[in-house]
């Protein structure tokens, strides 16, 4: 028989790894990806996905779109709207006006920090909804109408 480790609650130790980690530097702010906790506890990814897993019950940290997990600290404000409600809010926020160009799905996932694929499905929805118009590879999204309500819930 091999002298293996016992893998049995070896999530647990990793997940008080990242609690440790996240409670020793207060600038963290999403939790290290899931692919270097494999690598640097020697694991596989079920074993780190049941670590995430652990620390989204506790409530330290939860899934963003784009696969990132996000830290969760006592008193953060978090907007938890769907993306496509964030960006809709652009609209406002900017001043832009109907007719003008709208960021490109580069800068927005700059912007809100995921991955440009998880953008564009948000921009669809946004374009079916009639609020924006255009796009596609090499063409410059426009803003059709102003967001209201009904569209952005």
């Amino acid at each position: 028989m091999s002298q293996q480790a016992n893998p049995r609650g070896t999530f647990l130790k990793i997940a008080d790894t990242l609690k440790t980690s996240i409670d020793a530097d207060p600038e963290m702010t999403e939790l290290p990806p899931l692919a270097e906790v494999m690598s640097g506890h020697k694991v596989s990814r079920g074993v780190a996905l049941r670590a995430f897993a652990v620390l989204k019950q506790e409530g330290v940290a939860e899934p963003v779109p784009g696969g990132r997990w996000r830290i969760v600290r006592a008193g953060q404000q978090v907007d938890r709207r769907p993306l496509e409600q964030r960006i809709a809010d652009i609209i406002r926020a900017d001043g832009l006006e109907v007719g003008q160009p709208f960021p490109s799905a580069s800068a927005l996932a700059e912007r809100f920090g995921v991955s440009r694929p998880t953008i564009a499905k948000a921009l669809e929805r946004l374009e079916t909804a009639g609020v924006l118009a255009g796009g596609g590879q090499g063409r410059v999204r426009t803003i059709r109408a102003m967001p209201t309500r009904e569209e952005r819930s």
